[in-house]
């Protein structure tokens, strides 16, 4: 029997439209007269899926009895017999109530498809088992309905429903998803517009990534190892030439004409390390294509055109940007050049552009390399051409009747040894030499065929034909070792160039500076080491790459950079031309290190000019902002005590009152001026335990008027880890600010709601609000925003607030009020092994 096939609707959150989408998709199977029935789907009371469900045949549903209560799954055994040709089954993750057939549906599907029957399902990405920790660290959220990965990736077809953040915000607000009394609560937690763009971002990479693989097994299966232009990758070839803009700009274009293009760019360094590239160029290049989206790749490879080939095949690239050569006219002697290799070897899967440029034909700069100068390819040729050159022209000259004459013989010969010393330097210059004299005796020199040499003429000239092979070679070997050191020169002195501007600019960390030193000599891994004295041990300050080195004797290369300090480098031994600029980047990294501890040093000293500027603050609010209240107290007390006015009780009664009021708000600005100080200071302990918040948030209203705040506090929400003491000035600065802002008349909010490990206390106000650059500001000492506070204070109640808050591991942010006004959100971890058992948070409900 064929396996049935398992077709899922994938969504990224409640309610943006799976099961809507499989209903609509079994009434088309419907009228095409498929045998198609509803196993189980869960409608939600959301009136339109409820509507699709007429005219559809429902497999009834077994009842189960557990813990006193009646639940219905889905009845296997009837959907068996029933044998349909489709059945639809909702709620893919959907977890069985025990004593069900199987513990989760998924088992119940593979059931099905094992007996033939074809299976249309639902799924949110949030219920893949390989994303539950992804989908908690975003919405703070665990799920506990999951199902395997490998389940949803065997499905015969995936179709994502896909809906935008702010159109399913408004299905929300408009009642299609929840009920009214589980809107507000909803779209405050876990519908926030950032999770559901974040869980969206997901369930289109995920879906994604399965089209790649199917892609791939497919061309796997059918042995397609050519390149198919199912989405347009885009490979970018730079050699750190200042071109490189120009093409990666170029590659950005291409890829916009194109829906999904993607970029990638990447340099060809030679395995011997050190090239002629531009550092400087290759960063700011670097920089380019990752502002452009795409992304850079470095890869070592002695044979440019077959590296960059095979990169681009190992992508599955679809087209190529070169730049047109910088070489000039002469230079092609050397070969046709990378974009003409490229071109001619990359066959039909690849589209291969070359790019006009403003550097086009003004030459470029020559290899470095290491111990011989000239690369293998040239040192063959001139091995050939100074033994093999003098052989061929030797019996090209003999087959001629009437040769050209000695003295021509010996200039044809010395030609063959300059050839040899230009392409492949100074020992196959020699041996050309040697052959060609040993040549010019035996064939051309009377009496042939003998090294015996008549007339002392000709001796004489086979020595000096020898003589000036000899120092042609030389000087031809010299002026070559010359450029390339030249070249090299040059090349390094661009690297510390850049090197020193880039740290005295700040720009480059010390992490960012061992990854280039590894990169730079084609190491492994890189790691700075000090020591205090020494016979103390060594430490790592930084380190790139596996398994660094923990002291300088286990490297392949050490740096000495002073007494105490190392740079060890592990990979290969480089050569001892090559220190020269390790002890330049050696020395670079001490630069470096020392410039991050002056920036800690220097944020020190800012937190102590921090304190100061606080210190200076406080002395102007004990200088007018205390005073205030204690003038209103004097007032009062004397106008008690003078004998010259006969006070009524009421006058009396109001005096105090008035005495009262500002001994009051005295205590609570010099309360909030000493918790600041503490702050400050580093002096707030927090003495954590386990409590509720129904028994601390009441406590701390008791300093706003009766009626002015609305509280919702579930009795179902874990316990916090807090410091009592310290929740409660925090709740009770937060909510004193709201109330003072509020219009009158208005009620402030407060309700708590639990988010996975977390629990979240909002305090709502309808005031003015505060500007999104403005509500960062709002939690700085003495900042009152706008300058125009209602009421008294000195700027320091949610200052205060978010220190304490803080300091026992929570955060205090502000959000806009749907609607209008602000939103202080105090989120503080719930007590560990807590488990939501409540059903009124949306984020746990399924679609």
């Amino acid at each position: 029997m064929a396996r049935g096939k398992l077709r899922i609707y994938l969504g990224a959150a409640p309610g943006v439209g799976k099961t809507y989408a499989m209903l609509s998709e079994a009434h088309r199977r419907v009228e095409r007269g498929t045998d198609c029935v509803v196993g189980f789907v869960e409608h939600h009371n959301r009136p339109r899926t409820e509507v699709m469900l007429h005219g559809l045949e429902q497999v009834p549903r077994r009842a189960i009895d557990y813990r006193d209560t009646v639940f219905t799954e889905m009845d296997v055994d009837a959907v068996l017999e029933r044998r349909p040709a489709v059945a639809l089954v909702d709620e893919l993750a959907h977890t069985n109530v025990p004593g069900s057939r199987n513990a989760k549906r998924w088992q119940d599907v593979e059931e099905l498809l094992q007996a033939g029957i074809d299976v249309v399902s639902t799924v949110n990405i949030q219920h893949l088992e390989s994303l539950g920790d992804v989908v908690e660290s975003i919405t703070g959220v665990k799920q506990r309905e999951t199902v395997p990965d490998e389940v949803v990736r065997r499905a015969d077809q995936i179709e994502l429903v896909d809906m935008s953040p702010q159109a399913l915000r408004r299905r929300m607000a408009h009642g299609n998803i929840y009920k009214p009394d589980r809107i507000d609560a909803s779209l405050s937690n876990y519908f926030r517009p950032g999770n559901l763009t974040a869980l969206r971002e997901l369930a289109l990479l995920w879906v994604a990534d399965r089209v790649d693989e199917y892609l791939q097994q497919y061309r796997g299966e059918h042995n397609i190892s050519t390149t198919w232009q199912a989405r347009e990758r885009i490979v970018v070839g730079l050699t750190g030439g200042p071109e490189g803009r120009t093409l990666i700009r170029r590659a950005s274009r291409m890829a916009a004409k194109g829906s999904g293009g993607e970029i990638l760019a990447v340099y060809i360094a030679r395995s011997d390390g050190l090239t002629s590239a531009s550092p400087k160029e290759l960063t700011a290049q670097r920089t380019l294509v990752e502002d452009l989206g795409g992304t850079f790749h470095h890869v070592i490879g002695d044979d440019i055109p077959s590296a960059l080939l095979a990169f681009a095949r190992g992508v599955n690239a679809t087209q190529i940007v070169l730049g047109s050569s910088r070489r000039k006219a002469w230079q092609y002697i050397y070969g046709p050049g990378v974009g003409a290799t490229v071109a001619r070897e990359s066959g039909p899967d690849l589209d291969v552009h070359i790019v006009t440029h403003d550097e086009v034909a003004k030459g470029r700069g020559l290899p470095i390399a290491r111990g011989a100068r000239l690369g293998r390819a040239r040192i063959i040729w001139g091995w050939l051409t100074g033994v093999g050159g003098p052989v061929l022209l030797t019996l090209l000259l003999t087959s001629m009747t009437n040769g050209p004459g000695l003295a021509n013989d010996v200039l044809l010969f010395l030609f063959m040894t300059v050839a040899a010393a230009l392409l492949g330097g100074l020992l196959p210059a020699l041996a050309s030499a040697a052959v060609g004299s040993l040549l010019l005796n035996y064939w051309f020199t009377p009496p042939t065929h003998t090294l015996t040499v008549q007339d002392p003429r000709n001796f004489v000239a086979i020595v000096i034909f020898f003589a000036v092979a000899v120092a042609v070679a030389s000087v031809v070997d010299l002026a070559a070792r010359r450029t390339h050191q030249a070249a090299r020169l040059r090349a390094e002195s661009e690297i510390l160039s850049f090197l020193a501007g880039s740290v005295l600019r700040g720009e480059t960390t010390l992490d960012a500076l061992l990854d280039r030193v590894r990169e730079t000599f084609a190491m492994e891994s890189v790691a700075l080491l000090e020591r205090r004295s020494d016979v103390d041990p060594w430490t790592c300050a930084g380190s790139v790459g596996p398994a660094p080195v923990s002291r300088p004797e286990d490297a392949d290369v050490d740096m000495p950079v002073g007494d105490h300090m190392a740079l060890a480098l592990s990979g290969r031994v480089l050569p001892a031309e090559d220190r020269r600029v390790l002890g330049a980047f050696a020395a670079q990294a001490a630069v470096v290190l020392d410039r991050q501890r002056l920036v800690g040093e220097a944020e020190e000293a800012r937190r102590l000019a921090e304190g100061n500027r606080i210190r200076t603050a406080l002395l102007a609010a004990v200088s007018h902002d205390l005073r205030t209240p204690l003038a209103a107290i004097k007032a009062a007390v004397t106008s008690l005590r003078s004998d010259d006015v006969s006070w009524s009780e009421a006058d009396e009664a109001e005096l105090l009152e008035g005495i009262e009021n500002g001994a009051d708000r005295l205590d609570h600005l010099v309360g909030n001026l000493l918790d600041m100080s503490r702050l400050q200071t580093g002096t707030v302990t927090p003495l954590i335990r386990e409590i509720d918040l129904d028994e601390v948030v009441p406590m701390a209203l008791g300093g706003v008027p009766e009626g002015s705040v609305d509280l919702d506090i579930p009795e179902t929400l874990p316990m916090v880890a807090v410091d009592p003491g310290l929740l409660e000035r925090a709740v009770a600065n937060i909510v004193e600010n709201a109330v003072k802002y509020s219009p009158d008349g208005e009620r402030v909010t407060v309700a708590a709601s639990a988010l996975g490990a977390r629990v979240e206390l909002r305090v709502a106000d309808r005031g003015p609000g505060v500007p999104d650059e403005g509500k960062e500001r709002i939690f700085e000492p003495f900042q009152r925003y706008g300058d125009a506070p209602r009421g008294a204070g000195v700027g320091l109640g949610l200052a205060v607030a978010r220190g304490f808050v803080e300091s026992m591991g929570g955060t205090l942010d502000a959000e806009d009020t749907p609607g209008g006004g602000m939103t202080m959100v105090l989120t503080l971890k719930a007590v560990s092994g807590y488990v939501p058992t409540g059903t009124d948070l949306p984020a746990q409900a399924v679609s």
